[in-house]
């Protein structure tokens, strides 16, 4: 293992592409540097990979730069997940950043569905995340932003906090989210978080669909959310060039992550054509 730490703080790599030997899909290719790794791929549902980031300090401080690139060849089904949550720490004013870079080929199926972000007080951090998709390339994915502590009754009140999102398409980029504040200003924005210190985001993209099949998924999608216990939850659903995005205001983590699963059960089917196995780890 190549360690790689400067008094800047951590440059980690992680590099992991997926794709189908025999009658699984398989991690092929594999590299690694600093503290970011993958426990071994676990099968409880047959030929998807259920694969675990792992980032053992357990935080990131101010100066880390961390860099998680995932690809997901022709034909493979890989779930990507997390064990706990990722915590930007109070960082004195230094940037931490973290970049995300999905790729799925066509009839390839990724699932990123990590737990969430957290940024604590004094937090300078940046979080971007890309996700080419080609032409039939399937994907389930979730982000879950966290600004302060609110179970413990602490605000961000101070800090800054940049997070992007980008969506192509065969190339052609067709959505961009996007979270930035300092301190508490886009928290208590009346036209940004409305005083909630949680914003989350989860994408479905089913590959190849004609305009009827995507009017039933958004159909499908608003009624699991009627349909699951969201009352401290702000919600929205909408589809575009062949996306349906869910919006989320909230304040716990739970609810968020309760509301993501029941969609998360509801779409897989018609999605990957597999019913939802939940990631074992979620039950620890």
């Amino acid at each position: 293992m190549n360690m790689a730490v400067t008094t800047q703080g951590w440059e980690a790599l992680l590099k992991l592409r997926f794709a189908e030997r025999g009658d699984k899909t398989r991690i092929v290719a594999r590299e690694r540097r600093g503290p970011l790794a993958v426990q071994r791929s676990f099968y409880p549902e047959g030929p998807v990979c259920h694969t675990y980031l792992l980032h053992p300090p357990g935080g990131v401080v101010g100066g880390d730069s961390l860099d998680i690139q995932v690809r997901v060849e022709e034909g493979a089904c890989a779930l990507v997940t997390t064990p706990g949550a990722t915590k930007f720490y109070r960082s004195g004013g230094r940037l931490a950043t973290q970049q995300q870079t999905l790729s799925v080929a066509a009839g390839g199926l990724l699932e990123w569905l990590p737990q969430e972000n957290i940024f604590f007080p004094d937090a300078y951090a940046r979080v971007e995340s890309h996700i080419a998709l080609e032409p039939g390339a399937r994907f389930i994915g979730w982000d879950i932003q966290c600004l302060g502590r609110p179970v413990i009754g602490e605000g961000f009140d101070c800090g800054q906090v940049d997070c992007a999102t980008h969506l192509g398409i065969g190339g052609e980029l067709v959505l961009v989210d996007r979270l930035r504040t300092q301190g508490r200003s886009l928290i208590d924005a009346a036209a940004g978080m409305r005083g909630l210190p949680m914003l989350a985001t989860m994408l479905l993209v089913p590959g190849a669909a004609t305009a009827e099949q995507m009017k039933i998924l958004l159909e499908t999608t608003r009624e699991a959310i009627a349909g699951a216990d969201c009352k401290t939850l702000e919600v929205g659903a909408t589809q575009v060039d062949g996306v349906i995005a869910v919006r989320v205001l909230g304040q716990r983590t739970e609810a968020i992550l309760r509301l993501f699963t029941a969609i998360w059960r509801r779409l897989r089917p018609m999605i990957a054509g597999l019913e939802a196995t939940p990631p074992r780890i979620w039950s620890t």
